[in-house]
């Protein structure tokens, strides 16, 4: 079974709308290891939300911190630490989607950022979405997750914009799995279009 983690050029990118996709593609389950803030709304809640299939289990945070903040602050204000060894991925026997927070290298304390969650037998799905710094932010991404061994997957995220994704592609070399255009309302009706355009793409990768 797969492990796919999601992570993002920085926040607010798509990430949890392309979670909601993975998830409905594979009927997979979903883990976010670490919320901040918006703990009525989190990310578990949009994606339980957007979600049709009944196969999906949703699965607890390791750390949920009140404030919405990078975790390493939003810990320090809740009197917590966030140790990494206490994120353990949940028992399953089906596929697991596993978002991130943030980008690639917020920090979880003084020592380990989001990159130290991803385990070396993960597929990795980067978020990037088009404004000013964008094409920096994505190469830089990738180019740390390929320091530590990993082959991650591009997934395009909002309006289209040729000259971005085609430097982006030539400089990085690595495997787009598409895009997600924006939408007016992701609700759970465009979410399942969206994952059965995904699916045959992710199956030509062996991401089934």
């Amino acid at each position: 079974m797969k492990r796919i983690f999601v992570t993002g050029i920085s926040t607010e990118v798509g990430k949890t709308i392309a979670s909601a996709i993975l998830v409905e593609a594979l009927q997979a389950d979903y883990w976010k290891p670490v919320q901040a803030g918006d703990l009525d709304h989190s990310d578990s809640h949009k994606i339980k939300d957007l979600i049709s299939n009944t196969k999906t289990v949703i699965h607890p945070n390791s750390y949920a911190l009140n404030t919405p903040m990078s975790p390493h602050a939003a810990a320090d204000i809740d009197q917590v630490a966030i140790k990494l060894d206490a994120i353990v991925p949940p028992a399953t026997e089906n596929h697991l989607i596993i978002e991130g927070a943030g980008g690639l290298l917020v920090p979880l304390n003084e020592n380990d950022t989001i990159l130290d969650l991803i385990r070396p037998e993960y597929e990795v799905v980067v978020v990037s979405r088009h404004y000013l710094g964008s094409i920096n932010h994505t190469l830089l991404t990738l180019q740390a997750l390929t320091d530590k061994g990993f082959k991650p997957f591009i997934l395009f995220s909002g309006n289209r914009h040729p000259s971005t994704e085609a430097i982006i592609r030539s400089k990085s070399g690595l495997p787009v799995l598409g895009r997600i255009e924006e939408h007016p309302n992701f609700d759970k009706s465009v979410i399942r279009l969206l994952a059965e355009k995904l699916l045959p793409t992710l199956q030509v990768y062996h991401l089934v």
